[in-house]
């Protein structure tokens, strides 16, 4: 295999902090063989892949740095223009020094994206660079994420999506998530507002994935994995050993849509985890109605949030089901303009300085963040 090439064209080894060869310490790797390859060969050879019949050489002159749009626990995220085709790309820098949790954690990412360029409802992964033992992962760039979104909408413009807008976020996402569980065998675990983004043209994609989990016949089992807010009663219930499937992100995107819809989290902040654990382990579960605190929704989208909130997982719906509801055969048919309104919303946001930014706060924490 072809070592990575410094800047000035000499071969050099990869950085020992940053391996792609699995797990330590006799634990299964996170990516099966061929994909985990994969992705070595394509950082090493420096390959970028823009479109099924587009592939080029790439090295980092071949990127415009167009400053950086967010950070996380691996490291920077830019927004970089690749020159020879001016694709603008969102560049998830690596740091060398990722532990072995993280690292496993970019495994699973990128394993999901690379596996998952033929669903349209999937970020898509274009390739990898090393420079300097950072890892460089580009993928496409969104324009916005729900979170950041529908804030804006609900605390700026003093109004909220328009449910036909609702229908198609839900749509996709529902799409994403059965592609994740059908063709990978794997759970999300993280579906929340700000893991949905929104891109000028209507497109409405799932992203980050590090830290999906495996299925084994159909069964889940870590627990400490995802946003504890929008995790099921059946995840955070330390009564609970038999682990969950994919109905507890049925249960995440329940609480998504309802906070999305409403411009409120539906549960109220909590001081502590036990507190949480009272609330959604014991307490009844949100309900949405027709009428809800001087707002209207359609009898199939309430019906459809309170089945996604049934407490009970095994009476709550997987993907198939949900793909069969009124609501979702309604949003599939429909042709809503959501480029339209997307477009419009984004335009606003730039007219009043609103930058890339997303926070992870529920909704009633959004004024508090930026004061």
């Amino acid at each position: 295999m072809p070592l990575p090439l410094e800047l000035n064209g000499e071969r050099r080894k990869p950085s020992k902090k940053l391996s792609f060869q699995g797990c330590q310490g006799g634990q299964a790797p996170m990516a099966p063989d061929p994909t985990r390859e994969r992705i070595r060969m394509q950082a090493a050879a420096g390959k970028l892949q823009i479109a099924p019949n587009q592939m080029y050489d790439f090295t980092s002159d071949d990127l415009i740095d167009e400053g950086e749009i967010g950070r996380g626990a691996f490291g920077a995220v830019n927004r970089m223009k690749f020159t020879h085709t001016g694709t603008v790309m969102a560049v998830k820098r690596i740091r060398s020094t990722v532990d072995e949790k993280e690292q496993k954690q970019l495994l699973m990412d990128l394993e999901v994206v690379m596996k998952s360029n033929d669903c349209n409802t999937i970020v898509t992964f274009y390739g990898a660079l090393f420079k300097e033992g950072d890892c460089w992962i580009c993928m496409e760039l969104m324009d916005t994420s729900l979170d950041k979104f529908y804030k804006f909408i609900c605390e700026c413009q003093q109004s909220r999506i328009p449910e036909p807008i609702l229908a198609q976020i839900t749509f996709a996402t529902v799409r994403a998530l059965n592609y994740l569980k059908e063709e990978l065998k794997i759970i999300h675990r993280d579906v929340k507002p700000s893991n949905i983004l929104l891109k000028r043209n209507g497109d409405i994609k799932l992203c980050d994935f590090g830290i999906s989990g495996q299925l084994v016949d159909s069964i889940a089992r870590t627990k400490d994995a995802g946003c504890r807010p929008y995790m099921a009663p059946e995840r955070i219930d330390p009564q609970r050993a038999k682990g969950y499937d994919v109905r507890s992100d049925v249960w995440s995107l329940g609480i998504t849509l309802m906070e999305v819809a409403t411009g409120k989290f539906p549960y109220p902040k909590w001081g502590s985890v036990f507190e949480q654990l009272s609330q959604v382990v014991e307490g009844d579960p949100p309900r949405l109605c027709t009428t809800y605190n001087g707002m209207e929704f359609s009898i199939d989208f309430v019906n459809f949030v309170n089945t996604c909130l049934i407490k009970d997982e095994r009476d709550r719906p997987k993907y198939g089901k949900l793909l069969q509801h009124a609501f979702i055969q309604q949003a599939e048919k429909s042709d809503t303009d959501v480029a339209a309104y997307v477009s419009e919303v984004l335009e606003s946001m730039a007219n009043n300085g609103i930058t890339q930014f997303t926070t992870n706060l529920p909704a009633e924490g959004w004024n508090e963040s930026f004061n």
